[in-house]
């Protein structure tokens, strides 16, 4: 901590205490809050909870929180002067833009304690200069060749000693680098506003000043003081520790960093420098951070030291093990043998910004490339299917993707290095990115308009977005704005990129055909058997295989997975089944694979790589490419048996083959040996002999494996052998190909390739798959005729297909990327097996180890081939994992259990109910990690059953399951809301909206979902609930969009969800107005909007950081908090998402209980839980763990009759519960009193179980974990080695001072909306439909605005709304972030300006324009050719008008089912997943129009012929203009005219004529063929 008359004599220096309008409201914001909780600095995991906890290390308790899992998201911004001209306009004008985007940063619960903000300035030659003579009476060099950079020194070290060991090693490092030293100035800081934890954790900042001393250019120096802080930081963390404190913001000659745990309107305030009048700069980044917890750090803030993400980086641990490995064959030009002194580069202690950061600066400043280079390299472009590149540019990124990997994810990159200052954007722009340049040549760009808001618009001559994979970039040399095509291209010419990749990169596919080697004949007389030993099972084979060589996609299930973990199976099982893929939720967002598939690939380099920070060369790109992962039996012959010669008959590529099996009856110490002994050979071929090279491929096979010799699991060998030559650095110099019997569903893929594989074959398949084509059973379930070279094929398809699936769960995009990422859990394996074969990958509760393995593999190699034989020994098991079956694998749900819930629903049978209780918590124990819990019950707790509350209080509690209309029939979703209607708990309409019929009745759904789809979300529908639930992810299918096949969408359900009837409906996954976790909040606080007097829910799914995320969450101010199990039922979903994805609730439940305690963030929400939530013993067990609240569905349909056919995904459910055909729907036999009945019941049972621990109210039992232990009995070989006790550390141990419940309600700021003052402008209007037009200037800050005035509107007046315009507001100035959200019937808004994201999101009848000022146009504006809103326009609108003078950004018109919309041009994806609706364009589309879009129409003039080139041709047609419709589109055209005085409307209307043959239609097939048949009909029964 800084003396006290230092902080006087700070506090003495004229501080600006003058704040704009938007700091006002930030304030207010945030001191209404009235939170007090404390905040901490980031360090590890173990010095967090010592903090929290209070206790020393050796006394922590165990916990599920992990620091390594956080996330964080943020607002970012750059601003600079083209002609280069320092200015003190600059550096305000860099303020006020940090401050503007405080929305997109966080704070905790102290609003004086920030997550963390910066800016980095270009240095400040003349303020440096005097600050150098004022402290050190001496002259600096010019520009270029002298550094001053702020350095964090650990708090206090200025007392102990510290602060003058961390200079020394500074000044000797400086000394040793022939520069020198100039001296330390303490940099000037006013801490005064600052929370207390900011304030605890204050570092001492002080400033160095180096002079070049070598005389070297400044570039070399810069090289240098590279090395000088990375040395340093090293060198100190060596004797103070990781966690020391003392870190170097930047050093450099271009720029400095100030930045800390600050929020956006501290950094100005606390660093006095930046107040002086002489502190002027010509460039600055600015940063704004959103972290998921409340202890960020300070140097964690960002800008780091050449750039600032608003992102998340999804393939980090890959690109971390890929950058580690490459050290090994990593040697500098600039540093030489130093290089390894640079080394590794990236560390598991930084963030993913921070590994990024410091990758890119090596490759800058340790290599001769160039900083858009650079970016170009690690962010590259979608290249592979893109038909726009150049053939330089497509070279160029052909070439880098064998020199490194992308780092893939969503990102808004800002970046600069002195020479460039510039931007990029992730390959499928999904992070928001705006630039204006002025007059003046001032360049702005940030992730949204108007944070300047003194420039007026007239001073503006561009206005733009960053495109999607594209680079902004400005050259202060040039003094100009490099056009991303001029760039790119200069760069890809700088080497003969096309001929090195022509002449050197091999091709798998092709020289296995141009070998053409015949795969040896197959023999099925031993096939079964062997299925039998590699894990196959006749389920697999009939439900996966059989399905996907017949219609190349995976096969759907439904109803969820309520089979046993595989950790407490008593059945053997393999080790994929241990394996849960991540997926992305909140903080990055998934990718559509299906409509999105242009940015995704599958294609990969492998084999040797080249010396990363070499000059490029020909030896760079001599790899084999991999174009399917799923190698074929011609292509794993050929990697086999030839060797790939170059022009000049030696080896460019040869493989050495690794036996993976071991002897039979070896035991565990056998297998151990196996994988040691194949980490050594694969190591040992790579490398060479004396006298002869290494080989460039080693290939993993189990083909020996048969009754003498057990195969290694695939995955074992994989992750073992990959984990050995990362450490040994080998992995760069060859590809891993695996030779697997055991590979057969998407999931054993997806795990190989994620821990290291760069092939598979997966022979066994391949053999079963010819089998059974040749007995006749792919011809008898396809009804065609297939050959084996089809079946293979199609096969091969389907894993494909899936593969990009569970990549873009991640929100992964490429195969390079995503293999050896590693993005898994590990659920029940130990310490022991993960450690050697998956190092770095999560596993919380230990569980199976080696022995346990051996063991499983053992009884299938038994089940194979058994010491005694019978004549059942060559039938494939069927183990039952997919469907019950007597004898087979456990599940939660038995023919047993579910007569017995139906008698007690039925007749209210407590006796039927008990049974039905213990049998179902007999199967806990064999199936859920619940089950291996038990109660510690104390008599001397007990407590009379008459004092526990009653069950009335209890069941309100409980919520039925989201459930969609569409997926359950009209008849069991209404039946179900009935019930919990009467018993004063709540239903939820799931995603596929509600009939408004219902809102008055007791059919009516308390909560109102609102999913990707959109479907039926309007104002009414939203104003009409108590909560509205934003479904992120779904338990049974995290990651994924709902699926409703064709055949269950009704003229009903098409009409509830704006659909067209008969049309299938795969919602997209959660990523168009969640990019992350501030669009996450900005959509709470418009669902605020649309229902001020209810909660906002959001549903999670668990997952390894669900805790974190939940933190994340609740700071971005939800109300309430769902966190589903993996086990959850589903309508229809493929069985991958089914099986292979998401967590137990137990696990997640806890994870998030303790995290938001820890955090301080509990008592702001309430916590439910779901997942096969059946027994009172469940619920106990849940409140205990954390839950208040708890959601039941696969129970209540149960109830309703549900016998758990698993036909949901047919339509042919028997009983009339999971149907729309109405002869089915007339079997429904439920009724809201069983429903009821078992509720009740249930609750009873929590009662009984709440007296014996001594708990009169369940709110009093929250969180109490202390009354719950492990029951060991019944545990065997796998389950023994569980590890439950992170699950039980009660929470209040982990912080102490925190609320581990519901306590007290998030403040939302609603009442300092600008719609408090429309609401009472246009009172007369409501009451009495009087019209009223209110004009108001507006900013950024005021962000969904008419949304609270829509609900007045739809509360009062209903779906019908009021006339039109009968409010009309008249804005002037930049719309904040979602500009007439669910704007209702009766309210025209005209904004003269431009507007940020998301304008007439979920519009609802109301009518929208944006168009510029009269004057800016009269100036010579042409509107057509800037943008004038953002991206995700009209997402999910249901009608109403919106016409837009200018250009949208990307997926305008998303989902829309009504609404007309009309604007001069749009970035990619127009119209995805339409529905209905009009849309007409007036300019430019971009890439992947019309993917997904099955109603609506679509009309795109398009004078030049480029549209056809970027539509999705999959679900529609092009046409040309009827005559109707001419005019039709005339009147639509004329209407934008009217709104907006398009200047491009009124010629096109003055020459009609010419300009409607240019129009080019766009008509769905499905949407066209159901107006056909309605004219058909209407001719008919005329």
């Amino acid at each position: 901590m800084i003396s006290s008359a230092k902080v006087a004599a700070r506090r003495a220096t004229t501080i600006r205490t003058s704040r704009t309008s938007c700091r006002r409201i930030l304030v207010a914001t945030t001191l209404r809050r009235g939170y007090t909780q404390q905040q901490h600095r980031f360090y590890s995991t173990e010095k967090i909870l010592q903090w929290r906890s209070g206790r020393p290390k050796e006394q922590l308790p165990p916990a599920l929180y992990k620091a390594a899992d956080e996330r964080e998201n943020c607002g970012v911004g750059l601003i600079a002067s083209l002609q280069s001209k320092p200015s003190r306009d600059i550096v305000e004008k860099a303020d006020e833009m940090l401050v503007r985007m405080s929305h997109r940063g966080g704070c905790g619960c102290d609003p004086a304690s920030g997550d963390g903000s910066g800016i980095l300035l270009g240095m400040p030659d003349s303020f440096m200069r005097a600050e150098a003579h004022k402290f050190f009476g001496k002259e600096l060099p010019s520009f270029g060749h002298y550094s001053v950079a702020n350095i964090f020194f650990p708090p206090n070290s200025d007392s102990n000693g510290r602060l003058t060991e961390c200079k020394a090693v500074m000044e000797r490092l400086i000394a040793q680098s022939k520069h020198q030293l100039v001296g330390w100035r303490p940099v000037p800081v006013d801490n005064s506003s600052l929370g207390k934890d900011p304030l605890d954790s204050e570092p001492i900042t002080e400033q160095v000043f180096i002079v070049n001393g070598t005389g070297s250019d400044p570039k070399q120096f810069d090289q240098d003081l590279m090395r000088i802080r990375i040395m340093a930081e090293d060198e100190v963390a060596g004797f103070l520790g990781p966690e020391s404190g003392f870190y170097i913001n930047s050093l450099t000659s271009q720029h400095i960093t100030y930045k800390g745990q600050l929020t956006p309107a501290q950094v100005s305030q606390y660093y006095l420098d930046l107040q002086q009048p002489e502190f002027v700069s010509h460039l600055a980044l600015v940063h704004s951070r959103f972290s998921t917890n409340t202890f960020p750090s300070w140097e964690r803030a960002q800008p780091i030291r050449m750039m600032c993400h608003n992102g998340e980086i999804n393939t980090l641990r890959g690109n971390k093990n890929w950058m580690y490995s490459r050290g090994g064959i990593m040697e500098s030009p600039v540093y030489g043998d130093e290089t390894m002194l640079l080394l590794p580069v990236t560390a598991d202690d930084k963030s993913d910004s921070g590994n990024f950061d410091s990758v890119l600066e090596l490759i800058t400043k340790g290599s001769n490339r160039s900083l858009p280079e650079a970016m170009m390299m690690m962010i590259p472009e979608a290249w592979q299917d893109n038909d726009n590149l150049s053939d330089a540019k497509r070279a160029f990124y052909e070439y880098n993707s064998c020199v490194m990997e992308p780092w893939d994810g969503p990102a808004m990159v800002a970046f600069t290095d002195g020479r460039y200052i510039g931007a990029t954007l992730d390959r499928n722009g999904l992070r928001p990115s705006r630039y204006y340049v002025t007059k003046d040549d001032i360049v702005i760009a940030s992730s949204e308009i108007g944070v300047c808001p003194e420039i007026p618009d007239e001073d503006v001559k561009i206005k733009h977005r960053l495109e999607p994979g594209k680079m902004f970039l400005v050259d202060f040399e040039t003094q100009r704005i490099v056009p991303d095509n001029e760039i790119k291209e200069h760069i890809a010419s700088l080497h003969p990129y096309s001929e090195w990749v022509d002449a050197n990169l091999m091709d798998l596919e092709k020289w296995a055909k141009k070998e053409g080697l015949s795969p040896s004949p197959m023999d099925f007389s031993q096939t079964n058997r062997k299925l039998n030993m590699f894990g196959y099972s006749t389920e697999k084979l009939e439900m996966l295989l059989v399905p996907m060589a017949v219609g190349g996609k995976e096969a759907l299930g439904s109803m969820g997975n309520d089979a046993a973990l595989a950790v407490l199976s008593e059945k053997p099982r393999q080790v994929f089944d241990y394996f849960k893929q991540l997926f992305a939720q909140v903080t990055n967002p998934p990718i559509d694979p299906i409509r999105e598939e242009i940015v995704m690939s599958l294609v990969c380099p492998v084999g040797p790589e080249g010396n990363l920070l070499a000059d490029p060369s020909p030896q760079h790109c001599e790899r084999m490419v991999v174009r399917h992962p799923v190698l074929t039996l011609q292509e794993m012959e050929t990697l086999k048996n030839k060797q790939y010669k170059r022009t000049d008959g030696s080896t460019a590529f040869s493989t050495a083959v690794i036996d993976t099996t071991f002897p039979a009856g070896s035991g565990p110490d056998g297998m151990l040996q196996a994988l040691e002994r194949i980490c050594d050979e694969a190591a040992e071929a790579i490398q060479g002999g004396i006298g002869s090279s290494g080989v460039q491929g080693v290939i993993l096979s189990d083909r020996f494996a048969g009754p003498d010799r057990i195969g290694l699991p695939s995955l074992l060998a994989i992750g073992a052998v990959h984990q050995h030559l990362i450490k040994t650095k080998q992995r760069p110099k060859a590809a891993i190909f695996a030779e697997a019997g055991d590979a057969k569903e998407v999931h054993d893929f997806a795990t190989l390739f994620g821990f290291g594989a760069d092939g598979v074959c997966p022979y066994m398949a391949y053999e079963v798959l010819c089998k059974m084509n040749a007995e006749g059973l792919i011809e008898s379930q396809a009804k065609q005729n297939f050959t084996d070279e089809e079946a293979m094929k199609n096969y091969r398809k389907a894993v494909a297909k899936g593969l990009l699936k569970v990549m873009s769960k991640m929100g992964i995009s490429t195969l390079q990327s995503y293999k050896g990422a590693q993005v898994f859990e590990a659920v029940g394996l130990a310490d022991e097996v993960v450690d050697r074969c998956f190092t770095g990958t999560t596993t919380r509760i230990q569980g199976t180890d080696f022995e346990a393995i051996y063991r499983d593999l053992e009884r299938m190699h038994e089940a194979a081939y058994p010491v005694t034989p019978t004549d059942l020994d060559d039938m494939v098991v069927s183990d039952g994992q997919m469907h019950y079956r007597d004898g087979g694998e456990a599940h939660l749900n038995t023919p047993a259990g579910m007569v017995n819930l139906q008698i007690a629903a039925r007749t209210n049978s407590r006796e039927a109910y008990k049974e039905f209780a213990r049998l179902t918590n007999e199967q806990n124990k064999k199936v859920t990690l619940r089950g291996q819990l038990k109660f510690k019950f104390d008599p001397s707790r007990a407590i009379p059953l008459d004092e526990v509350e009653p069950v009335q209080n209890i069941v309100k509690r409980f919520a039925s399951g989201a459930m969609s209309l569409g997926s359950i029939s009209r008849e069991a979703h209404e039946t179900l809301a009935k019930a919990m209607n009467a018993l004063g708990a709540r239903s939820n309409t799931g995603e596929g909206g509600e009939d408004p019929a219902r809102f008055s009745d007791n059919r009516r759904s308390s909560i109102k979902q609102v999913a990707s789809g959109r479907f039926g979300v309007t104002s009414h529908y939203l104003a009409n609930s108590d909560q509205i639930q934003i479904k992120m992810a779904q338990g049974a299918k995290p990651g994924e969009g709902g699926e409703l096949p064709g055949f269950k969408v009704s003229d009903y359900i098409a009409e509830n969800r704006h659909t067209t009837p008969g049309v299938g409906l795969i919602s997209p996954p959660p990523h168009h107005d969640i990019y992350s976790i501030e669009d996450l909040a900005q959509l709470i606080h418009d669902l605020k909007n649309a229902q001020p007097k209810g909660e906002v829910s959001v549903k999670l799914v668990s997952e390894v950081g669900v805790g974190v995320v939940a933190a994340g969450v609740a700071k971005a101010l939800a109300d309430h908090i769902t966190v589903s199990g993996h086990d959850g039922g589903t309508g229809a979903a493929a069985w991958t998402g089914i099986k292979g994805c998401g967590l137990p609730w137990e696990l997640g439940l806890a994870e998030t209980q303790q995290t938001l305690v820890l955090n301080g963030l509990r008592d702001r929400v309430k916590l439910q839980t779901d997942g096969q939530l059946k027994t009172g013993r469940d619920v106990a067990i849940a409140c205990l763990l954390g839950a208040e609240e708890f959601g039941f569905a696969t129970a209540p349909l149960i109830a309703m009759g549900c016998i758990m056919m698993r036909k949901c995904h047919l339509n042919t459910c028997p009983v009339g519960i999971a149907t729309q055909d109405e002869e089915l729907r007339r079997k429904f036999a439920g009724e809201p009193e069983h429903v009821m009945n078992y509720f009740f019941l249930l609750a009873e049972e929590v009662r009984e179980i709440m007296a014996k621990l001594g708990y009169r109210t369940m709110a009093e039992m929250v969180g109490q974990t202390q009354h719950l232990e492990v029951n060991k009995r019944g545990q065997h070989y796998k389950s023994k080695g569980l590890d439950l006790s992170p699950l039980l550390t009660p929470a209040s141990e982990l912080n102490p001072s925190a609320g581990i419940r519901n306590l007290t309600t998030q403040y939302h700021g609603l009442d300092i909306a600008r719609d408090v003052d429309y609401i009472s402008k246009a009172k007369d209007a409501l009451e009495n439909g009087t019209p009223v037009v209110i004009e108001d200037e507006i900013e950024n800050v005021n962000r969904t605005l008419g949304t609270m005035l829509s609900y007045e509107i739809s509360s009062r007046h209903g779906k019908d709304g009021l006339p039109d315009d009968t409010i009309t507001l008249q804005l002037k100035g930049h719309g904040g972030q979602s500009l007439g959200f669910t704007l209702a019937k009766g309210i025209t808004i005209h904004l003269q300006g431009d507007a940020n994201d998301y304008v007439g999101k979920g519009l609802s009848g109301g009518k929208i324009s944006v168009s510029p000022k009269p004057n800016v146009v009269a100036s010579g504006f042409a509107p057509e050719e800037h943008v004038v809103v953002g991206n995700v326009c009209l997402y999910g609108a249901t009608s109403g008008k919106a016409f837009f003078r200018g250009k949208a950004g990307e997926r305008f018109c998303v989902r829309n089912s009504g609404a007309l919309a009309v604007v001069e041009g749009i970035g990619d994806h127009g119209c995805e997943y339409m529905t209905g609706g009009r849309m007409v364009c007036l300019g430019e589309t971009g890439r992947n129009f019309g993917a997904g879009m099955s109603g609506g129409i679509a009309y795109i003039y398009d004078p030049e012929g480029k549209f056809p080139k970027r539509c999705n041709m999959g679900l529609v047609g092009l046409e040309t203009l009827e005559s109707d419709e001419s005019r039709e589109v005339f009147g639509y055209v004329q209407e934008h005219v009217e709104a907006t005085g398009s200047s491009v409307g009124q010629r096109l209307l003055d020459n009609w004529e010419e300009a409607s043959t240019k129009f080019v239609k766009v008509m769905p097939h499905d949407y066209k063929r159901v107006l056909e048949e309605r004219a058909a009909r209407s001719a008919q029964a005329a």
